[in-house]
């Protein structure tokens, strides 16, 4: 890898007003580096780089170039070698043998083996917000240092989904094994990886800055000398960067007019639904904890005031499509046959007065905290929205603002909240990526993205349970529409789009990730056109 001649790049820089990285112009270094410097804009703000402990697009993205997963998926949902050169299931569905490759080895030179994947599968049951992703294995058994088995005490119809891309992070035990709390380990933010590339700083509010790693086991690969993940303040920003060429990707085209704006670009590609095993689910959660939110109808009332079709299709111009459970459209489990909350004030306000929320003086019912997080257009529409949209009903919205996700990321986990929008997704099966969102089992104090709003109920827990060891898919689908039918009715969230997941590239960057998990995924093929 070609280092930088800092004098020679600063005064190469002077002139530019871009962004910099070590007080270098980001499109200077890009052009220094021989194979390609990739950058990537966000406005996420990752807390560390372990996706073994954390879930979510900010940690999960980076983790994916940081370390390797036993398996990878094509774009046609195939499983292909990765760590892994091949692996056997059994017949009973009990358990599945990986064959490790001989030449991997972590960034810090030491040998990749199956002690690191059963520490590292071990790890992720035990610790990760998805609980039901690795929670019927048993234990992981090593046969020599590059077999290793991974027993179930029941099937997992999903299980090598599971051990794909950033999901399954094999991280070194000889690092993490020390005694410390994985979720709270130092060297979460300065981690010693399994993949193609390695970290060169990680700051906060600014960047992460990647190089390729030379003794990555895919020869070859990854054909960019580094990648760079760029934070942006808000969307704005981001996209500006994106016109001016600041930046080779924009990660979070989902506002319509960005959107507009990307595909008028002469220069770059729109590619929406970039990443389709994710499945974005937009909703209003209610804490059902909360004596203002425990009754049903009241959160039903609040689903019923908000006219969906005028949010989406006006204010939203038509970019999302409406959703209507806990499972998006795009999955062959999805069940359309659900209460759908259509708009209906009337509705709305004869379940208020059925839960014994008369109108006082002024008006007002209730009211009812929301926790809002700034970063995306849609975020802001829909707090001005929801706030006029409740009011219309004697609902009183008081909006507490969040200055950053670890903030608001903590309210949520830790169940101070009432009321706030967030982003779920299904990623891929609904044992990975929506079990966690409905098991009484996860409710986890602490931890984002698990069972935020306290939801309980036996008769769901019991079908996910089936749902989640059942190898028939027909069966697997009676379970799940039984499931959604309930949890719809319970309405323990409000249910309002199917985000557009759009990626913007810049023309340049050639051969883009383009399996089921878009950006979250080892960028190991693409390269920077000259």
């Amino acid at each position: 890898m070609t280092t930088f001649d800092r004098r020679k790049l600063i005064k190469a820089g002077a002139a530019l007003s871009a962004g910099s990285i070590f007080g270098i112009p980001f499109q200077v270094a890009a052009q220094a580096a021989k194979g390609g410097v990739l950058v990537i804009g966000t406005t996420q703000r990752p807390r560390h780089l372990n996706s073994a402990v954390q879930s979510g697009i900010a940690t999960m993205m980076p983790a994916a170039q940081l370390f390797a997963s036993p398996i990878l998926m094509d774009k046609n949902w195939k499983p292909r070698p990765y760590l892994a050169e091949r692996w056997d299931l059994s017949s009973d569905n009990r358990s599945v043998t990986l064959y490790l490759r001989k030449d991997a080895v972590f960034h810090d030179g030491k040998p990749v083996t199956a002690e690191d994947v059963k520490f590292s599968i071990e790890t992720i049951r035990d610790n990760h917000p998805f609980r039901t992703m690795y929670g019927p294995v048993n234990a992981v058994t090593i046969n020599d240092p590059h077999t290793a088995v991974v027993r179930l005490s029941e099937p997992h119809p999903a299980l090598l989904l599971a051990m794909s891309t950033s999901l399954t992070p094999i991280i070194p035990k000889h690092i993490y094994g020390d005694g410390t709390d994985v979720k709270i380990h130092p060297r979460n933010a300065t981690p010693v990886g399994s993949g193609p590339f390695k970290l060169v700083e990680f700051k906060p509010g600014e960047h992460i800055i990647m190089e390729r790693f030379d003794r990555f086991f895919l020869k070859g690969q990854p054909k960019l000398d580094r990648v760079i993940v760029r934070e942006f303040k808000d969307q704005s920003s981001m996209m500006l960067a994106f016109e001016r060429g600041e930046i080779d990707v924009h990660s979070e085209l989902t506002d319509p007019g960005q959107q507009t704006r990307a595909a008028k670009m002469s220069n770059a590609t729109l590619v929406k639904q970039s990443a389709p095993a994710i499945g974005p689910l937009t909703w209003l959660a209610f804490n059902t904890k909360s004596p203002k939110l425990a009754d049903k109808r009241v959160r039903q009332a609040i689903a019923y005031a908000i006219d969906k079709k005028y949010l989406l299709e006006t204010l939203l111009a038509g970019v999302h499509a409406r959703s209507t459970g806990p499972i998006t459209s795009g999955s062959p489990f999805y069940n359309p046959d659900v209460e759908k909350y259509d708009f209906n004030l009337q509705k709305s306000v004869q379940l208020l007065d059925a839960a014994g929320l008369k109108p006082g003086p002024n008006g007002v019912r209730i009211s009812i905290d929301y926790d809002y997080l700034p970063g995306t257009p849609e975020s802001t529409i829909f707090q001005e929205y929801l706030k006029v949209a409740l009011a219309k009903v004697g609902i009183e919205m008081v909006v507490k603002t969040s200055p950053d996700f670890p903030t608001w990321a903590r309210r949520i986990a830790s169940l101070q909240h009432e009321m706030h929008a967030d982003a779920v997704w299904n990623w891929g099966d609904p044992v990975i990526g929506v079990h966690r969102t409905w098991l009484s089992s996860n409710i986890k104090p602490g931890v984002i993205w698990s069972n935020t709003q306290s939801y309980v109920n036996p008769k769901v827990d019991e079908l996910l349970a089936a749902a989640g060891k059942e190898m028939d898919v027909a069966k697997r689908k009676a379970a799940y529409k039984e499931m959604q039918k309930i949890v719809v009715d319970d309405c323990p969230v409000a249910f309002i789009f199917e985000q557009s997941f759009g990626i913007g590239y810049q023309n340049k960057v050639v051969d883009r990730p383009d399996g089921i998990w878009g950006l979250v995924d080892g960028i190991t093929a693409s390269t920077i056109k000259a």
